[in-house]
């Protein structure tokens, strides 16, 4: 048993929170409350950003302090969104996300991955009609090799992981969001996952 907490109550954060509790973890959801993001992450040993990517740097430098030693999981992707609400652009161009919390969290192990799919498919990779990628980015190889086994706990098989190097490396998992609206558009919104094919 772990002890997680999960930042952001949404559709995602909610879904590998209630996961991850079936699967005989100990975790705490952060909403918006004031106070509950810090109360959670300074109790566990792996903490989830599934925040909105927007506003995710900021949020999660202010809890450098409580994140400090901590494996940081980062799911989400920061993008500029178009009018109807698809992502049309990244926000951080010529870097990604997960290097900028590295950045801004050094003594955090930032790990990313499952920001490749449809957030369904997190918790549920099996249910696909053919097995999808999750990818690891991040500096630490322990800290990946612990995320490895909670991704296992949420079904995914070994061989369906794959860990591309280090935190630099989330700038290609991070555009593969500028799949999503037109993968939307011609299919809706059913479960779909990026996939390597050997």
């Amino acid at each position: 048993m772990t002890r997680i907490a999960v930042l952001g109550n949404g559709r995602v954060g909610g879904s590998l929170a209630k996961a991850l509790t079936q699967a005989g973890h100990e975790v705490t959801v952060a909403d918006r409350t004031p106070g509950a993001a810090s109360s959670a992450a300074q109790t566990a040993e792996i903490v989830i950003n599934a925040t909105p990517g927007a506003g995710s740097l900021e949020r999660l430098t202010a809890l450098r302090p409580e994140l400090e030693g901590r494996i940081l999981v980062d799911v989400s992707n920061a993008t500029v969104d178009g009018p109807d609400g698809l992502p049309v652009g990244l926000t951080h161009s010529g870097s990604s996300l997960a290097e900028q919390l590295q950045d801004a969290l050094p003594r955090t192990r930032v790990v990313k991955t499952l920001n490749t799919m449809l957030y369904t498919v997190m918790t549920a990779p099996a249910a696909l009609g053919q097995a999808p990628t999750a990818f690891l980015s991040g500096e630490d190889p322990e800290a990946k090799q612990t995320v490895s086994r909670m991704l296992g706990d949420l079904g995914w098989q070994r061989e369906w992981i794959t860990d591309l190097g280090g935190i630099e490396t989330a700038r290609a998992t991070e555009a593969a969001i500028l799949f999503v609206p037109h993968v939307i558009r011609t299919s809706g919104f059913a479960p779909f996952a990026i996939s390597i094919a050997r």
